[in-house]
């Protein structure tokens, strides 16, 4: 018997090895999907600005620094990302403002790398001029558009823009008004308290991360882990324009969706809920601008009649840059006349409102970076579901504990009273 089960055995196993050789297509195929994504682009903006010289980072120079750091980087930048370099201030050495704010450069195309020509570009720079952050944010921009592969620009400066009123943090905002998900990061190089609230404020606008670099070794490893970042992306919201009423508000799909409102303002959103089914829809807004210390977000469901179905609401006191609220709505299954379920789906308009208020010397375009994520599941089966009564799935214990109470209650009672009428008799 264990003779047969063990040839048995055996054979199945030569059959499964079997079907795994012949089949050697269709692990291709299923692998495919992935060999077709998009290479994700990365733009290295470097600051080679006179102030680049000062010789306080490890013994050296910043710009000698800032090259060592690229060098390490490019040596480890992974095969399916297409970087390119770019300069601000590295040609124009004269007083002449108009011109030197115009100086920035591409120094190497965004495409597949070749380190050698790239590290020899680099060596090339020497500090020379001004610091025009918001034309180099432009033209980095520029340079990564088109595709839709993932896109950051990693800007690397060791002082503010010196050339306004073409303000880097605006331009940073218009960037991302325009919905094309480009990341900027930004490192500052010994930075003083100016440099480090507009470094912070470009990052926070395109949803980027600003770091402050003292050493060598922290600007390469920082600057390697956001190219390998850009390798390795998380999900992208798509972008998406909401109405300011919900019979002209897009339809969504599940999924993860960026959009920008205005100061105080409503915009509707639009999606189908079948009968037992689930929406679950929340919301985040960042403050990436000076605003009041009193604010809040409001997420409505209602009917396209306008009946309220849910709200989520969350309110703020300044003591953070992001505010969050959300909702869930479960739809009961339903039944025709002859008890067959109903399949038709339900319109949910959802409404997005906020109450944020800002000084009159702030802007208030573009609007306030908005990230909507909404999903639709399949709606509880169960009557001790959370979403039947509201009360979390531990409501048989609060029903529990208040039985509990009410019988030791009665019986303290009981006890009391027996305990009165003893002393009363002796």
């Amino acid at each position: 018997m264990i003779t047969r089960k063990r040839l048995a055995a055996g054979a199945c196993g030569l059959l499964a090895a079997l079907a795994v050789g012949l089949l050697p297509t269709s692990a291709a195929a299923a692998d495919e999907p992935d060999a077709k994504k998009p290479s994700p682009k990365v733009e290295l903006v470097l600051d080679v600005s006179g102030s680049m010289r000062a010789r306080d980072i490890d013994g050296q120079s910043r710009m000698s620094a800032a090259k060592q750091a690229f060098n390490e980087v490019l040596d480890a930048v992974p095969g399916e990302v297409q970087l390119g370099i770019r300069t601000l201030g590295a040609n124009y050495p004269g007083p002449d403002r108009q011109t030197g704010c115009k100086d920035t450069k591409q120094l190497y195309p965004v495409g597949p790398l070749d380190r050698t020509e790239a590290k020899t570009a680099v060596a090339t720079l020497a500090p020379t001029g001004w610091t025009p952050i918001g034309p180099a944010l432009l033209g980095a921009a520029d340079d990564l558009k088109g595709g839709d592969a993932t896109r950051r620009i990693v800007l690397i400066t060791d002082g503010e823009d010196t050339c306004a009123p073409l303000d880097p943090c605006v331009v940073a905002r218009e960037i991302a008004a325009k919905g094309i998900h480009l990341t900027v990061d930004t490192l500052g190089l010994l930075p003083d308290a100016k440099t480090r609230k507009q470094l912070s404020c470009i990052a926070e606008a395109t949803g980027g991360t600003y770091t402050s670099v003292q050493h060598t070794s922290e600007l390469r490893d920082r600057v390697h882990q956001l190219v390998d970042r850009a390798a390795d992306p998380v999900v992208t919201p798509v972008a998406t324009q909401g109405a300011d009423q919900c019979a002209k508000a897009p339809v969504l799909k599940p999924g993860l969706y960026s959009d920008r409102e205005k100061f105080a303002e409503h915009r509707w959103y639009r999606v189908d809920v079948r009968p037992g089914q689930e929406l679950r829809a929340s919301v985040s807004i960042g403050a990436d601008r000076a605003v009041g210390n009193d604010y809040g977000v409001l997420l409505r469901a209602s009917t396209v009649h306008g009946r309220e179905i849910v709200r989520g609401s969350e309110a703020g006191d300044g003591r953070t840059d992001v505010i969050s609220s959300g909702l869930r709505y479960p739809k009961a299954p339903l039944k025709n006349a002859d008890g067959d379920a109903k399949d038709a789906p339900e319109t949910v308009c959802l409404q997005l409102s906020n109450s944020f208020a800002a000084p009159a010397s702030v802007k208030t375009e573009p609007g306030l970076p908005v990230e909507l994520a909404v999903d639709v599941v399949d709606g509880p089966s169960d009557a001790s579901d959370v979403a039947s009564f509201g009360l979390g799935r531990g409501w048989w214990l609060l029903g529990a504990l208040a039985l509990a109470g009410l019988v030791a209650g009665l019986l303290w009672g009981w006890l009391s009273r027996w305990r009165v009428a003893v002393w009363r008799t002796n």
